[in-house]
């Protein structure tokens, strides 16, 4: 069975989207979706203290009515800013100097677009994910469609048996057309595992940068990638036993 993974997209995720990146036979970015305002596309959470706080991308016209592929960013200090408030949210970590190197090589890139792709082609490397999978981007695979039937029709087009989705789908997928089409649509069941933080409540809903500057060559570790059928997922969600 070949599973496929569609995310849009985004800015060093949290280390939850890595564990459904581990399953994934087939990767496709989403870059032909319209940018949503508000989204985790050009935003990460890095820890404050005891808070947390944003560091994001400031998007030329605020990124309205553009696609992801076609962002641009505005102003000149902030890829220099962001280097600051990273080295200030991992001070102290063991492996800050692996996790700033990340952020460098990825910075380095040009375009918006291919800085958020890298945000997660290089962690994975880092973390030793995705060598065996395929990758594509939507727009260049000429698929029509829209909503869950633009999904479906990029699984199959990937020769996905398998299609491997975030909780958010839920409320808008057509599972049972999915079946109909010979895929299998299972919802991630994210482990959520701790990792040592400075803070005294745990949290895993920042980038995957900390967990990397806090455990190096360990983080693959806390990663554990596990899946459960859409029937089951919708009928946690209900509270049906």
């Amino acid at each position: 069975m070949t599973a496929v993974v569609i995310s849009q997209p985004m800015l060093f995720p949290w280390p939850g989207f890595f564990e459904q990146l581990m399953l994934a036979d087939s990767y496709i970015y989403l870059d032909d979706a319209q940018f949503s305002k508000g989204s985790f596309t050009n935003r990460i959470q890095l820890l404050n203290g005891e808070d947390r706080s944003w560091m994001t991308i400031p998007l030329a016209g605020k990124g309205s009515f553009q696609k992801i592929r076609d962002l641009s960013a505005t102003g000149r200090d902030w890829r220099t800013s962001h280097r600051s408030l990273l080295r200030q949210s991992l001070s102290g970590a063991p492996h800050i100097d692996d996790a700033l190197a990340i952020f460098d090589e990825v910075y380095a890139q040009e375009t918006i677009c291919d800085l958020l792709i890298a945000s997660i082609d290089v962690p994975a490397r880092y973390l030793s994910i995705g060598f065996e999978r395929t990758v594509q981007r939507s727009s260049e695979m000429a698929i029509e469609g829209t909503s869950w039937q633009r999904v479906l029709n990029l699984v199959l087009s990937a020769g996905g048996t398998r299609y491997l989705t975030g909780h958010g789908a839920a409320s808008y997928l057509d599972h049972d057309a999915f079946e109909a089409a010979g895929v299998h649509v299972e919802y991630m069941s994210y482990s959520c595992t701790t990792w040592p933080q400075p803070r005294e409540t745990f949290t895993p809903y920042v980038s995957v940068l900390d967990l990397i500057a806090r455990t190096g060559p360990d983080a693959r570790k806390y990663l554990l990638p596990k899946t459960i059928s859409w029937r089951e997922f919708l009928k946690e969600e209900a509270g049906v036993s």
